[in-house]
């Protein structure tokens, strides 16, 4: 579609294949959204003629075919990346811009569907910790090639089954999602790295490792990105308190939990003052590890009090920014140069074209690394 860069479309139902080449040539925009916190979503649009086959083959895949998967790769420079793995949820038929066509736009989400489809009420897991039931729940998705990822939680809690047993409520995705919550971790599908496997991810939000090539703001023709600009929200910090219950006194001890986390370095030097203290009072009712978890998620929430939000070209970047890593921004002023970490990215590909929306977090103001890697 874009001189460098080439889309490759598979589908088909649990293993996809390449799709036929009217397919493509009717495919005219693609847009595909990876953020923290939320599922991964894609949306494609097809012109096709009122009277062409392609609106018998769609009208056939939606209806005899629950589970239509769909896998987008951009390749860009002779290196395939993983956009979308992910189901088909809806389909929308409008008129066209000329006279006999039709758009059909198709849009989907992740991998995460799949797991949000049939709950599990009431199924046990005796004497196993929530990294072994994490675990456990990922093995039915193997057939879509989904790999886990489980990192065990800080704090260890083997329930006895004598004592308590766990057992699941709700959707496998819902049920992950909580147990990720308890522990102050976070769960999400990375499509990749090839086509066909998703890595499922359990474990804290790391905000460390080797960034990605540097945004440039204002650098002549070095300058890379289209837009950036920043906020910095000075009300933003809260001091979490959670309140671990001693089975002895049968009082609460409340404990602060500050925004110290080691996979979490802080990125800025200077971060806003405490502006409140929120007391978790339904920690009282939790165990001491569930507790903590709350507390940490709590105090990760309020520790991004610089946001930056942009676009840029992909031809120009030379490579697809990645949502969940680091990333370097230069020139944009002593305040908010150096490391960011990439909240969310949303691609949108034409012919013709191939653009990036971010968003960027950090705790705080002025850089923490003398130089910014290149």
């Amino acid at each position: 579609m874009l001189k460098g860069i080439h889309l490759t479309v598979l589908a088909g139902p649990v293993v996809p294949f390449p799709v036929p080449q009217p397919v493509l040539e009717a495919l005219t925009d693609v847009e595909v959204t990876s953020a923290t916190g939320t599922a991964g979503g894609f949306q494609l649009k097809f012109t096709i003629q009122n009277k062409s086959p392609l609106q018998q083959a769609f009208l056939v895949a939606a209806t005899r075919m629950p589970l239509m998967r769909v896998v987008l790769v951009a390749t860009i420079n002779l290196i395939p990346h993983v956009l979308m793995d992910g189901v088909i949820t809806t389909q929308e038929i409008s008129s066209g811009e000329q006279p006999g066509e039709s758009t059909l736009t198709i849009t989907g989400e992740d991998l995460t569907k799949v797991m949000d489809l049939q709950s599990f009420d009431g199924l046990p897991f005796p004497a196993m910790p929530v990294n072994v039931q994490v675990m456990t729940i990922l093995a039915k998705y193997a057939v879509f090639g989904m790999i886990p990822l489980v990192i065990p939680p800080i704090v260890f809690d083997v329930p006895i089954p004598t004592m308590r047993i766990p057992s699941q409520q709700d959707t496998d995705l819902n049920y992950i999602r909580e147990l990720a919550h308890k522990a102050g971790y976070v769960f999400y599908v990375e499509p990749g790295p090839v086509p066909g496997t998703n890595t499922a991810y359990w474990g804290p939000q790391i905000k460390v490792g080797v960034p990605q090539p540097a945004l440039n703001v204002d650098m002549d023709f070095d300058r890379n990105v289209e837009s950036l600009n920043f906020q910095f929200n000075s009300t933003k910090k809260d001091l979490p308190i959670v309140m671990i219950h001693n089975a002895l006194t049968k009082v609460p001890i409340p404990i602060p939990i500050p925004d110290i986390n080691p996979l979490q370095p802080p990125l800025g030097l200077v971060g806003p003052p405490v502006t409140k203290l929120s007391i978790l009072k339904a920690t009282g009712k939790l165990s001491a590890p569930e507790a903590l978890g709350e507390g940490l998620t709590a105090a990760s929430e309020s520790m991004e009090a610089v946001t930056g939000s942009g676009s840029l070209d992909v031809a120009r970047y030379g490579r697809l920014l990645k949502a969940r890593s680091l990333v370097g921004v230069r020139c944009a002023g002593l305040a908010f140069d150096g490391l960011y970490y990439v909240d969310s990215v949303t691609t949108t590909i034409k012919r013709g074209s191939c653009k990036q929306n971010f968003r960027l977090t950090r705790n705080g103001l002025v850089s923490i690394t003398p130089m910014v890697p290149v």
